[in-house]
């Protein structure tokens, strides 16, 4: 896969390269990492042509923006395009404990959920100042859902004050040509057609749920995205981690140890890499690009190696016959384009 090519995101005007640098583990999620190992690993990612760099408040409560702001400030402004997002502000903890429970690191603040429009504008110039940057050119939405709200009531009133309140600071933005394009995180099936059917969302970030372990997305969200002119990045494609490491013992699937019946059918993907001579994270990468609606794919690192593994992986040559044989064997949809 030639990595210069680029697609056109959604509404926004924009095209992306296929593949592009997220910031998570840059926020020190599962390990503490070094400020000079970050300003390396971005470094790698922009040495080997990365250009679309995706962070957010989340991230290690503010470490993976400050990290990205101050390796982006300098380069020419003209030549990224950044994206960060919305709906979490972050307020000095007053107990001086914060909950590590998923990022090892990061700085000491809580976290407040807010998508009402005075909490969405300053959540977008707090992040403007950790950043160091009077712009950034996407905008996202971030973990409305019920894996962070849980029950449907939250997720209900927060969608409210979203289309009521919310929206109305990011529709602002986009028309003052602050930022360029407006979309959303979705880490759930479902989620897609709310918020459509409450507001013109540019784009979706699709994060876990469309890969070689899942097509589901094609029944309905996507084919959905289409008819109304939005675009898809697709994260999570190694579904945090089994189809990065394969099925080896405490392999991670969408952020818990897999179950059996993952790591059954990841053995037996990998079966087929074999035989192909496919590495799995090639496979695992390229996937998803076989959707035209896709326009690029959204992967983090967290070491300089790592960015060296994703870029050999993109432009490797993967057989047609591998992906025949993975629909044959019921491992992947009989509809599911491929590259």
């Amino acid at each position: 896969m030639n990595l210069n090519t680029t697609r056109m995101l959604g509404r926004t005007g924009i095209a992306l390269k296929p593949l592009a640098f997220g910031g998570a583990p840059l926020g020190d999620m599962f390990s503490r990492i070094a400020d000079a190992q970050a300003h390396q690993t971005l470094e790698a990612a922009w040495n080997g042509g990365l250009r679309h760099f995706d962070t957010s408040p989340w991230y290690g409560r503010g470490q993976s923006e400050h990290r990205f702001g101050r390796f982006l400030y300098d380069r020419p402004r003209r030549d990224f395009v950044l994206s960060t997002k919305v709906g979490r502000l972050l307020r000095p903890t007053r107990t001086g404990e914060v909950d590590n429970s998923f990022w090892a690191g990061g700085l000491r603040f809580d976290i407040v959920f807010d998508y009402s429009y005075d909490g969405i504008m300053r959540s977008y110039e707090d992040s403007l100042q950790r950043l160091g940057m009077d712009r950034v050119d996407l905008l996202l939405i971030h973990d409305l859902d019920f894996w962070h709200h849980q029950t449907e009531a939250r997720v209900t009133a927060y969608l409210s004050q979203l289309a009521t309140s919310g929206w109305r600071a990011l529709a602002e933005l986009r028309e003052q040509g602050t930022i360029r394009g407006i979309g959303a995180g979705i880490n759930e099936m479902g989620m897609i057609p709310r918020f459509l059917d409450l507001m013109p969302v540019d784009f979706f970030l699709v994060a876990l749920r469309y890969s070689l372990l899942d097509q589901r997305p094609l029944e309905k969200e996507l084919p959905l995205c289409t008819e109304h002119g939005c675009g898809i990045i697709c994260g999570g494609v190694f579904n945090s981690g089994i189809l990065a490491t394969g099925a080896v013992k405490g392999a991670k699937y969408d952020y818990a140890d897999a179950p059996a019946d993952i790591v059954a059918k990841v053995s037996r993907i990998g079966a087929i890499c074999h035989r192909h001579d496919v590495s799995m994270i090639a496979a695992a990468l390229q996937f998803p690009l076989g959707n035209p609606i896709v326009a690029s794919v959204l992967t983090g690192a967290a070491a300089p190696e790592q960015i060296a593994q994703n870029l050999e992986a993109m432009q490797a040559t993967i057989p047609d016959a591998f992906w025949q044989e993975l629909k044959e064997e019921g491992l992947l949809d009989r509809q599911a384009p491929t590259p």
